[in-house]
């Protein structure tokens, strides 16, 4: 991926070394953003045992994830990161990359620090193993948020609500952005509280979040070396370990596409969907 980093103007003098031209040429200067999609894909799974080697569709659940990423634009490289062996076979029997790393990591986040360490990168995308439906764009949307904003060190995505019932479920995260698009706070609680309608109003007043996140790469090494965050441990939700530690996020919005697979039930309504 290219991207401009700056426009000016290159004056042409005369071949006598005295004589200035009139001529003036526009320059656009580019820089190479080395861009990476890293799909952590842990091997148990509390609701829905090894989800990501599920293959009631012929194709194993996390590959359809990886095919997903590899159409998007921006990315040059589409890795998946696992704690166990049988994800890296399953991995390469359809020609992914895979790094095996720590089984003990708590998050996601730190699995994906480990395997893109020593590679030469500039932006992370962290992207759900579950997310078999992921549009391509939104993939180019995160990485695109962090090239177009450097004084930003990460970046997630948003999306409109479909009823206020998704707005009371705990397990879909809220998202509240100041004018701008900084993040101010991600909660599994209905924020804002809305005092008139005693809690929640409006769906058009809230935004959930979409659990797809990029790092500037030494952002990420940093931000899982720090400690978890008291607000981290009580919703966990380890977006908030940046926000409590001063650092900003970066939120826009897109039409959100798909849910992420948790259940069995859910995987099977995916099944059902991709058979059509």
């Amino acid at each position: 991926m290219r991207s401009p980093i700056a426009v000016g103007s290159l004056l042409f003098i005369g071949a006598d070394g005295l004589c200035c031209t009139a001529a003036f040429a526009d320059v656009e200067v580019r820089t190479i953003v080395k861009v990476v999609v890293c799909i952590p894909a842990r091997y148990g799974s509390t609701r829905f045992a090894a989800k990501v080697l599920a293959k009631d569709t012929g194709k194993y659940l996390i590959q359809h994830t990886y095919e997903r990423a590899c159409l998007a634009k921006l990315p040059e490289r589409v890795i998946i990161a696992t704690d166990h062996e049988k994800v890296v076979s399953a991995a390469e029997s359809f020609g992914a990359e895979c790094v095996l790393t720590s089984p003990e990591h708590k998050s996601g986040t730190d699995r994906i620090a480990e395997a893109v360490a020593d590679l030469e990168v500039d932006i992370v995308v962290n992207l759900q193993a579950d997310e078999p439906e992921i549009d391509p764009a939104n993939i180019d949307r995160v990485a695109q948020l962090l090239i177009d904003s450097p004084d930003y060190p990460m970046a997630t995505l948003g999306a409109d609500f479909e009823s206020q019932g998704q707005v009371a479920d705990p397990n879909i995260v809220k998202v509240i952005t100041d004018s701008k698009g900084k993040a101010i706070y991600f909660s599994r609680a209905p924020i804002p509280y809305d005092r008139e309608e005693s809690g929640i109003g409006p769906v058009a007043q809230y935004q959930r979040h979409l659990g797809i996140y990029a790092y500037r790469k030494e952002f990420l090494l940093k931000i899982t070396s720090l400690p978890q965050t008291p607000l981290e441990k009580i919703e966990k939700l380890e977006q908030l370990r940046a926000i409590e530690n001063g650092y900003p996020i970066l939120v826009a919005k897109v039409k959100h596409t798909c849910d992420g697979i948790d259940t069995e039930q859910q995987y099977a309504e995916f099944v059902e969907r991709s058979k059509k």
